[in-house]
């Protein structure tokens, strides 16, 4: 997994919670690097569920909450740090269908060795899509929480709901109104 995601929940942590909370977490992970990362590193996603889960014990707060969060978080951080990711991208729409045909296909330019989930389309009208996320990492509510702050970085009211979860959420649906 790449560093940004290591580096930028543990900044989540220290602005949201402060360094004694983030000093806990680290602590609590027993990471191997005792928490120093950086964002152009590759390291093993089991460090990054080991933080959540300190995190979640820290703060008496469930992981799917947390997760929705940082999705939040990070899709902020990604739109002021690629934002040719999102020129020319008219609506929250446009930009979710693009997914796997622009913004993956440039990740793995920047970094072969990725491991990116997949993300299905189809829109079913013009104010619903529906998308599917596909991943080993079984992360789909750090995806809800993507989807939600893409809708409002494009200024669209809308709704995201799960309309199901297969494969002990390896893959999980979701239906996009607005």
């Amino acid at each position: 997994m790449k560093g940004i995601v290591f580096t930028e929940l543990l900044e989540m942590v220290e602005d949201k919670y402060g360094d004694q909370v983030l000093d806990h977490v680290i602590t609590k992970s027993d990471l191997p690097n005792q928490g120093g990362y950086t964002a152009v590193g590759t390291y093993d996603h089991d460090e990054l569920v080991r933080i959540i889960a300190a995190l979640a014990e820290e703060i008496d707060e469930e992981i799917p909450v947390i997760l929705k969060v940082y999705g939040r978080h990070i899709f902020k951080v990604f739109a002021l740090h690629y934002p040719h990711f999102f020129a020319d991208v008219v609506d929250s729409f446009s930009f979710l269908e693009s997914i796997e045909s622009h913004i993956h296909v440039e990740v793995k330019k920047l970094y072969p060795e990725a491991e990116l989930p997949t993300f299905e389309s189809s829109r079913t009208s013009e104010d619903e899509l529906k998308l599917t996320y596909i991943s080993t990492r079984k992360m789909g509510d750090f995806a809800f929480g993507l989807i939600e702050e893409c809708l409002d970085h494009f200024g669209d009211k809308g709704k995201v709901e799960i309309m199901s979860r297969e494969e002990q959420g390896a893959k999980v649906h979701f239906k996009i109104t607005r």
